[in-house]
Order: structure tokens, then C-alpha cells, then sequence
């Protein structure tokens, strides 16, 4: 194998493709990475190779293998995603959830996390609330029926 030259790709390249992939805007990706927008445009137009740290924030926004992101023969999912893969989406709604949750930069998941908690606690509660209205109150089984047939009559709410 003498005089064999190992040519890798250029990173420039694979931001790019990884960019595409994820869907994200250079914007978005400088945002998540925690990169200025010109540096990144340096990377991008190959005038500059980013430092190991920028390499470092650059695969973690783009969910990528950090040696794959710099050229070379690597598989481009990182090792750390071994539990996604082991994820599947039911409906296309969850598949959806997913994308956006990961093109959100970390304060927004955190946000993002934060409402679906609220909103399964008031729905917990709407639940509960709904359950015991008419049963807390010493209600002969008659009223409970009848309490039940109101809520479920669609005319009544009209």
C-alpha cells in the first residue's frame, strides 16, 4: 500500500450535509453551538478549521460523531445515540415533537420540557377533578348517573 494517501472529507462538507440533514439554519446551528455566526461562516466557506472545542460544540448541535464531522471514515451517528435508535415514533405527531425538540437550542428544550410537565399536571388534575365532581358531595348512585349523562350530553355544552 505504498504511496496510498487516506482522503478525507473536508469538514466544511460535512457541516454542511449534517446541517441539511438536521434541518437547522446556520443561525439556528451557531445558536445551539454556542458559536458566533461569522466563525461559523469561516467554517462553512473552508477559510478556517475550527478548534477541537468548536468541534466538540459543532457534533453535539448536530448529533453527530465528532471523527465523521471532521473527515474521516466514521460512522456518522454518535456513540452516545445507541438509546434513540432504540426510540420509535407511533404517529408522525411524535416524529414531529422529536425534530423540533432537537433543533430547539438547550434553553428552549429546557422551556419546551418544562410546559409538557405543566400540561400533564393540569391535565392529571382536570382528570381528577372531573372524576369526583358530582361524587364527593354524599351523592346517591341516581345523582352520580345523572351528573355522568350531563357531562357526556354533547347538547349541553353547546
Amino acid at each position: 500500500m505504498e504511496g496510498y494517501i487516506l482522503k478525507k472529507a473536508e469538514i466544511k462538507d460535512r457541516i454542511k450535509i449534517a446541517l441539511e440533514l438536521r434541518e437547522l439554519t446556520q443561525s439556528e446551528l451557531a445558536e445551539k453551538a454556542h458559536i458566533d455566526k461569522g466563525q461559523l461562516s469561516s467554517y462553512l466557506s473552508g477559510k478556517y478549521k475550527p478548534r477541537q472545542n468548536n468541534i466538540d460544540a459543532l457534533s453535539i448541535a448536530l448529533d453527530v460523531n465528532e471523527a465523521w464531522l471532521m473527515g474521516f471514515d466514521a460512522p456518522m451517528e454518535r456513540q452516545g445515540s445507541v438509546v434513540s435508535s432504540k426510540l420509535y415514533c407511533n404517529t408522525e405527531k411524535e416524529k414531529s415533537l422529536i425534530q423540533s425538540y432537537r433543533k430547539l437550542n438547550s434553553s428552549n428544550q429546557d422551556k419546551g420540557l418544562s410546559y409538557i410537565e405543566n400540561l400533564l399536571t393540569t391535565q392529571r388534575m382536570e382528570d381528577e377533578v372531573f372524576l369526583n365532581a358530582a361524587h364527593d358531595l354524599g351523592a346517591t348512585p341516581e345523582q352520580k348517573k345523572h351528573a355522568d349523562d350531563i357531562m357526556m350530553d354533547p347538547k349541553e355544552w353547546e
